[in-house]
């Protein structure tokens, strides 16, 4: 699994550990995934005939993505993801380094002190880098 270390599930919490993307090509959205937004691969595998399961998660994350093929329950349209806020310290720096890396990274936009620069992925489910200057 991730490298990354879990918080401790307390009584009451509902942690959001994992986010389904609909894609319709996994080894391209598998690529686009880890070679330009730099995720890292937890889980590549096909546990039955037909069925596929990948495991990512961005740096630094406690929420993972997967993208899946063979899991009807797991169905959605491809690309009709909205709106996955990835939350950075420098947004310039962080919207910089993904344009370097390939990906179309819409110019920050400004929203009232709350800062935002937009993308999709290759099946057009939409991101956002998400910038809050007093977090820490």
């Amino acid at each position: 699994m991730t490298d990354n270390p879990t918080p401790e599930v307390r009584p009451g919490a509902f942690l959001l550990e994992l986010v389904l993307v609909p894609v319709s090509d996994l080894d391209r959205s598998k690529a686009f995934y880890t070679e330009k937004l730099g995720f890292k691969v937890d889980v590549d595998v096909s546990p039955a005939d037909g069925v596929r399961i990948v495991q990512l998660t961005p740096p630094g994350s406690y929420c993972s993505i997967t993208l899946s093929t063979g899991l009807p329950q797991m169905d959605m349209p491809v690309g009709s993801l909205r709106g996955l806020h990835l939350v950075v310290a420098d947004i310039e720096a962080a919207r910089q380094e993904l344009v370097d890396r390939g990906v179309d990274v819409a110019p920050v936009e400004d929203a009232g002190g709350v800062f935002y620069a937009w993308f999709a992925d290759p099946d057009g489910n939409t991101w956002t880098l998400q910038h809050m200057p007093w977090r820490k």
